[in-house]
């Protein structure tokens, strides 16, 4: 193999040759020195204008690279991530995700498991208690999930209870048009 660079510049035109003989050309994005891993921008194999397939390469397993375009120019520095919003784009992620396997969990069906998370897209306290939908700690769904199985533990503010009925009507409503054939609608 050809001897890895000390440095590859971000924004050259690199080709490399991997060990299954594909060859990868692209523009340099990165490249991790100790790793030897070497991250390409290159234009998308689906052919679709301003898109981009992004591949990362481990130049261990590639038998030769050559530099096409070395560019001399030093590229702005890449804007600065931030942090914070990225921890709470994750942790927000990770509590959808136990939502949902909370749903499976309590043997909860397709339609229970898509309304609780078209209400939880709006409203952040909604947990399952067994089979049924808690919003607001006192608001109830029950099974089959409609609009008459809405109701409430005791005296409970009616805004909240109108609230969440909007909720799952509106999203009862959606479901019933995603339902319908194309014949049904042209009917209509």
């Amino acid at each position: 193999m050809t001897a890895i660079q000390e440095c590859f510049s971000i924004g050259s035109t690199v080709v490399c040759t991997t060990c299954h003989n594909a060859n990868i050309e692209g523009e340099v994005l990165a490249f991790d020195q100790t790793t030897k891993m070497l991250i390409l921008k290159c234009p998308s194999e689906s052919k679709v204008a301003k898109l981009n397939d992004v591949y990362i390469v481990n130049l261990a397993m590639c038998s030769d690279v050559q530099v096409k375009k070395e560019v001399c120019i030093v590229p702005e520095p890449p804007l600065s991530l931030n942090l914070q919003r990225l921890s709470t784009r994750a942790r927000n992620q990770v509590e959808q995700k136990r939502r949902q396997l909370s749903a499976l969990a309590a043997g909860v069906s397709p339609e229970g498991q898509n309304l609780f998370m078209a209400i939880a897209r709006t409203i952040n306290q909604v947990t399952w208690s067994g089979p049924n939908i808690v919003v607001f700690k006192e608001v109830i769904i029950k099974p089959p999930y409609k609009v008459e199985n809405v109701h409430t533990n005791g005296p409970s503010d009616q805004r909240q209870l109108g609230y969440v009925k909007k909720i799952v009507e509106k999203h009862v409503n959606d479901q019933a048009k995603l339902n319908q054939s194309p014949s049904d609608i042209v009917a209509n």
